[in-house]
């Protein structure tokens, strides 16, 4: 596959670039690509829910009524979870939701997500898209050029650019990363992958097996 590098005013710059088959064109795994976003949102979860069962609601421990001849059950605590105000039974614990996966089984859901997006034509290369200072407008102004402005856009840069983050991070809809960090959950999100021509070397580097 084939890609148009793009400058920022949205313009074909007449050069093309062959995406590596082995990163943009491989069989998605839906399977993998299910896992891996799994993991990714069960290690987002901070698993500190707690609820307090009866040994640990305040309460007094004095015998409510006689055991017998009320009519009705016999009621030792306002702690039992019958009452209102009592302790709640197997109520939620603190827990750690986060499980492995196997490196292979990770990167082929990242393979399979980037090649998923390549085949429905989401993928666009641009040769550069840095800004001396941070400025949101002027980002504002380079989605426009390239009519990504009301599109989920995910921008893959080849190392942290501080200036991009910060002329992007108050824009709805669009994220920057790095091509070290991308994660399948972002790319599924994202209606439009939007690599630098740094990024997809070294995105190349990192997946390529030859």
């Amino acid at each position: 596959m084939e890609l148009s590098v793009l400058n920022k005013a949205g313009e074909d710059t007449g050069r093309k670039v062959t995406l590596s088959a082995e990163i943009f064109g491989i069989e998605p795994n839906q399977h993998a690509m299910y896992l891996d976003v799994k993991q990714y949102l069960a290690n987002q979860r901070q698993g500190t829910h707690k609820s307090k069962e009866r040994n640990e609601v305040s309460g007094t421990t004095k015998k409510l009524k006689k055991q017998k001849g009320t009519g009705g059950a016999r009621a030792g605590s306002m702690k039992s979870p019958v009452f209102i105000g009592g302790g709640r039974v197997f109520g939620p614990r603190p827990r750690n939701y986060s499980f492995k996966l196997n490196k292979k089984l990770k990167s082929l859901a990242r393979l399979s997500a980037l090649s998923s997006l390549a085949k429905d034509n989401k993928v666009a290369l641009i040769e550069s898209l840095s800004f001396e200072q941070p400025k949101t407008s002027e980002f504002v102004g380079v989605l426009g050029k390239l009519n990504f402005s009301n599109k989920k856009t995910l921008i893959v840069t080849a190392q942290k650019d501080t200036n991009l983050y910060l002329s992007s991070r108050n824009i709805q809809k669009v994220k920057v990363a790095e091509a070290a960090d991308l994660n399948t959950y972002d790319l599924l999100k994202a209606e439009t992958l939007l690599l630098t021509e740094d990024s997809l070397s070294t995105l190349e580097k990192l997946y390529s097996t030859k």
